[in-house]
């Protein structure tokens, strides 16, 4: 829980607000095209960069989940980017004053990442799901986009990796020269994961794109288009998963739409994350939490 009441809103420069104390990006998917390819650049132009750039989607499970965990924020408010997955957290940003923020899914991110890497010839590198649907993966994005070039996939195990397993995976991307790695192990884990190797994969572009993978894969349903515009994907999700999805929905919306609302009447007010503070003031070094 939190307990510092000031400072809602963070500085213009960074381009993000505060959302129950995480600072949610105020970007559009072409902002975060363009962001992606001049990282990219970058990266070719040996601009000694120590560190990835990391690109997370934050839903509304994301944001309750890092209001309740410290170690979650402090990993949320440490991303480059932390995208408006969830219509939900566009409305909310909308509320405090973003006229025009719009929806950045990362399922559609992820094909837009995608069909640019192909045009400018980013290779791109898949970590997360099972071997099954990364094959399905793979060619779902090939049907795509012909010129894409995947130079690796990963399907890590469903449990805690060993050093020297970690170690090999690691190895494995950079040698393989990516310069974008999508994550789909499922939050908090893809976030933890992008937290613990940005320093091992320097300049590397690093989107966590959760249940993009199952989607792209078809392994899961979509929503229906008027579903997700409407807000509405999470009930269409609780009705194929019932069981695995009653707690996350219908115990953690109602709670959000609460302190969101007293965020909004000024009854509730969040510090700014460290993060974004050096950020503003030109400062980019990791903070220590």
């Amino acid at each position: 829980m939190l307990t510092n009441n000031y400072c809602e809103e963070i500085t213009n420069h960074s381009q993000k607000r505060v959302l129950l104390g995480v600072g949610v990006s105020a970007t559009s998917h072409d902002e975060l095209l363009q962001t992606c390819r001049r990282w990219v650049d970058q990266k070719r132009r040996n601009s000694g960069e120590e560190q990835a750039h990391c690109i997370c989607f934050l839903s509304v499970h994301s944001i309750m989940t890092a209001y309740h965990d410290h170690d979650i924020r402090s990993l949320l408010n440490r991303v480059d980017i932390a995208a408006t997955d969830g219509m939900p957290l566009v409305w909310a940003l909308r509320s405090f004053g973003v006229e025009n923020q719009q929806r950045v899914y990362g399922p559609d991110a992820m094909l837009k990442v995608c069909a640019q890497a192909a045009e400018l010839g980013h290779p791109i590198f898949l970590y997360g799901g099972t071997e099954e649907s990364l094959l399905s993966l793979s060619r779902d994005l090939h049907a795509r986009f012909p010129r894409l070039e995947i130079v690796g996939a990963i399907a890590p195990p469903f449990r805690q990796l060993t050093k020297e397993e970690d170690e090999r995976y690691i190895q494995q991307i950079l040698t393989s020269g990516a310069e974008i790695v999508f994550v789909g192990i499922g939050m908090p884990k893809q976030e933890q994961w992008m937290a613990n190797h940005r320093s091992r994969l320097p300049g590397a572009v690093i989107l966590a794109v959760g249940a993009a993978f199952d989607f792209h894969a078809g392994r899961t349903k979509q929503a229906p288009l008027w579903m997700q515009r409407a807000g509405l994907e999470w009930l269409f999700r609780l009705m194929i998963e019932p069981r695995r999805l009653w707690r996350r929905y219908l115990l953690i919306n109602p709670p959000f739409l609460l302190l969101w609302t007293l965020q909004l009447i000024k009854l509730l007010r969040y510090p700014v994350p460290e993060r974004a503070q050096q950020r503003a003031s030109g400062d980019h070094k990791e903070p220590s939490y």
